[in-house]
């Protein structure tokens, strides 16, 4: 099983890294699989996330072959 993780603008910054590709041995949430390539460190606050192109919530489960991808909060726009 492989699942591949993409990460996205100021979270590709801080992790120094724009992917990694999970092997896994069962079927994780958004949470573990969060934990599972980036251990020690906790998933930032209003992560937005996407499975497959679609918004999901921490909870989410993931299969084999899915990408997960990971996106900061989003602000913007003028005042």
């Amino acid at each position: 099983m492989s699942i591949k993780v993409r990460y996205f603008a100021s979270l590709k910054e801080q992790l120094g890294r724009d992917e990694d590709n999970l092997e896994a041995v069962r079927e994780y949430t958004v949470s573990q699989v969060w934990t599972e390539v980036n251990p020690g460190q906790a998933m930032p606050d209003n992560v937005l996330i996407a499975v497959n192109m679609a918004y999901v919530d921490q909870a989410a489960v993931v299969k084999d072959g899915d990408e997960v991808a990971f996106f900061p909060p989003v602000t913007g726009g003028e005042r």
